[in-house]
């Protein structure tokens, strides 16, 4: 069998479970950190529940995505956990999944590791949505889904630094209220409603457009020029506000 033949054959094989998005359909994509929640309480020294070194880490690691080569339009992250939301005409690849999943699961993993000095890596999958309503409700949901953890971290936490074990600390919260939480951290001191919005709320990062100050060689002198740049919102709002947020982004 010649090179050709063989060729022919074997990428059968390696087409057989190739899954493309169709074009008419919105495009998210969710990457999470491998085995993190290790790598946070026993690897690494980060305060619990939120370090800002952990923040920041997370904040490049997004530019890093959202500047790879794909039209991204918005990144949402909450803990280790990152949301990328694609330009509704994104094609590379013919919209080719395991395309995605590798590279932003390779960039991703590439750029935290750098900053943090040692290997981690992160896995990623697409997600498909059909229209707009549904894309909002996406990062509704995982905008929820932070204030969720955020609440149940601060109370873990506050347990385990008052002398539970990690058992001890997940049977005591296990089923109980959102109130019961919040008045137990009240109890110690802690309004939760007054805790910094991007652990309650995750953080999002979009592109602005921004005026800087340059120097036009050809005329000799100084030159306004508006450039593309990324804006890191540690401020998002909440419901409606940020559905509005979102779909101004994608429709922008």
């Amino acid at each position: 069998m010649n090179f050709d033949e063989l060729d022919k054959t074997m990428r059968v094989y390696e087409e057989s479970i190739d899954q493309s998005i169709l074009s008419d359909m919105y495009m998210v994509a969710r990457i999470d950190g491998r085995s993190f929640s290790r790598l946070t309480k026993e690897i690494c020294d980060f305060e619990a529940p939120f370090d800002l070194r952990f923040r920041d880490m997370m904040v490049n690691t997004v530019k890093q995505l959202m500047d790879c080569g794909f039209r991204i339009v918005y990144g949402f992250s909450e803990s280790d956990e990152i949301s990328l939301l694609f330009h509704r005409d994104e094609d590379t690849f013919s919209r080719k999944v395991r395309k995605y999943n590798s590279i932003l699961a390779g960039v991703a993993s590439s750029a935290f590791s750098l900053q943090l000095g040692m290997v981690t890596a992160f896995d990623c999958r697409m997600v498909p949505l059909p229209n707009i309503e549904r894309v909002k409700d996406y990062f509704l949901w995982r905008q929820e889904d932070a204030h969720r953890n955020a609440l149940n971290s601060h109370c873990y936490w506050l347990l385990r630094k008052e002398g539970m074990n990690a058992n001890e600390a997940t049977d005591m919260l296990n089923g109980k209220s959102i109130s019961f939480k919040n008045e137990l951290l009240f109890s110690r001191g802690i309004n939760f409603d007054k805790l910094p919005s991007w652990q309650k709320r995750g953080f999002g990062i979009y592109w602005t457009e921004v005026e800087k100050a340059g120097y036009n060689p050809v005329t000799k002198t100084e030159e306004t020029a508006v450039r593309r740049d990324l804006k890191v919102d540690f401020e998002l709002p909440l419901g409606t506000q940020y559905a509005q947020l979102v779909t101004d982004i994608l429709l922008k």
